[in-house]
This record gives structure tokens, C-alpha cells and sequence, in this order.
């Protein structure tokens, strides 16, 4: 039944985001998209809720308790972040917003890059290994919790792994080709329609 969650959980996360992105650019209906928007957090509290349900009612701890513990983690850590790339990927293609930029490809800012999405994981671990913690302290002594402490290890080896690869960026950045252009701005700052208020330009676009 976890499983089966996590997945209605997936697939309810890309149908609110298409829903509230569709609304907010073809509809125009601004406030409506954002109560969509607002109800991504709401499919990882159900699938909290669920799981804590789960165990109450005398289930043996397994991997899809632990599964479930990830997966709430980095959904929060990168949801927000995956909105925000989306949305402005819609703005441009339905509102004639600016394209967003690309990720930087090289040198130091591909590095910073890199490190700040890095940062995401570290969050998004610590957020599944204190679920998994709370699991295991309510469990106690009365269950096997093996499997709870076996998703804290594959939280930790995910991120450390994540790390590696991110200071790689740091240790051997990549160089620009010769002739390359510069970004025209920085991809860091993507402009965050979902909190803003439009400009003037925006107004007479929308």
C-alpha cells in the first residue's frame, strides 16, 4: 500500500503542477494556480500520515516505510526548486516572459552551481533521516527496525555520493571552449513569478 502511495503521490505532484501552470498562463487565473500550487505539500503530509498509520496499527517496519522516509525528504528538499524551474520554462513559452538561462556549464559558477544543488540533498537527507529516526524511536524495542536503519545509510551514501560529484566540479572545473560566449545572466536568479508581483511589461503581456 506505501508503494502504491508513493506513486499516487508522484503522479498527483506533475498533475497539480501542469494543473496550476495551465491555469496561471492559459486561464489567467492567478490566484487559482497558486491554491493548486499550495496543495503540492499536502501529498507528502497524507503520505506522512499513511506511513505513521501504518506502523501504529502493528506493521513490521520495512522498506517501503524507509522508501517512503526518502522520498518525503527530497521531494521537499527539490519541489519547490522543480516548480520554479517549470514554471519559468511556462512563462516563457505561454506569457512571453524572457527564456530562462541554462545552468552555467563551466568554471567556478558551474562549481557554485553544483554545491547549491548539493546543499538540496544534504536537506532533503536530513529531512529522511529524521523521519526515519521518529520511525524507529516509535517502533522501540517491540519491532525489527533494520530496515529503517538501512534507508539512514542509503540517505547518507546518497548525499556523500552527490558530494563527491560536486566537488569534482570544484577540483577539475570544466573549461570554457575557446570562442564560447559568456552567459548573458545569471541562472541562478530565475525569476520567481509564483511570489512576485508583474511588472508594468508583464501586465500588458498578461
Amino acid at each position: 500500500m506505501i508503494v502504491a502511495l508513493i506513486i499516487a503521490c508522484e503522479v498527483g505532484f506533475w498533475v497539480l503542477l501542469a494543473l496550476g501552470l495551465a491555469v496561471r498562463y492559459l486561464l489567467k487565473w492567478r490566484r487559482t494556480s497558486v491554491v493548486l500550487l499550495l496543495c503540492e505539500p499536502v501529498l507528502e503530509l497524507v503520505l506522512f500520515v499513511v506511513t505513521a498509520i501504518d506502523l501504529k496499527n502493528g506493521a513490521e517496519p520495512s522498506w517501503e516505510h524507509g522508501l517512503a522516509a526518502l522520498y518525503i525528504g527530497f521531494t521537499v528538499a527539490y519541489g519547490h526548486y522543480t516548480i520554479r524551474w517549470l514554471d519559468g520554462h511556462a512563462a516563457h513559452r505561454l506569457a512571453g516572459a524572457p527564456p530562462p538561462a541554462k545552468p552555467p556549464r563551466y568554471g567556478r559558477a558551474r562549481a557554485r552551481h553544483e554545491a547549491k544543488l548539493w546543499l538540496r540533498a544534504v536537506y532533503g537527507g536530513a529531512v529522511a533521516l529524521a523521519l526515519l529516526q521518529l520511525a524507529v524511536w516509535y517502533v522501540g524495542d517491540s519491532g525489527d527496525v533494520s530496515s529503517l536503519r538501512s534507508f539512514q545509510w542509503v540517505a547518507l551514501r546518497t548525499v556523500g555520493i552527490y558530494g563527491l560529484i560536486a566537488l569534482s566540479y570544484t577540483i577539475w572545473p570544466r573549461r570554457r571552449p575557446p570562442g564560447s560566449a559568456l552567459p548573458a545572466r545569471d541562472p541562478e536568479h530565475v525569476p520567481d513569478v509564483l511570489v512576485r508581483r508583474p511588472g508594468k511589461d508583464e501586465e500588458q503581456v498578461r
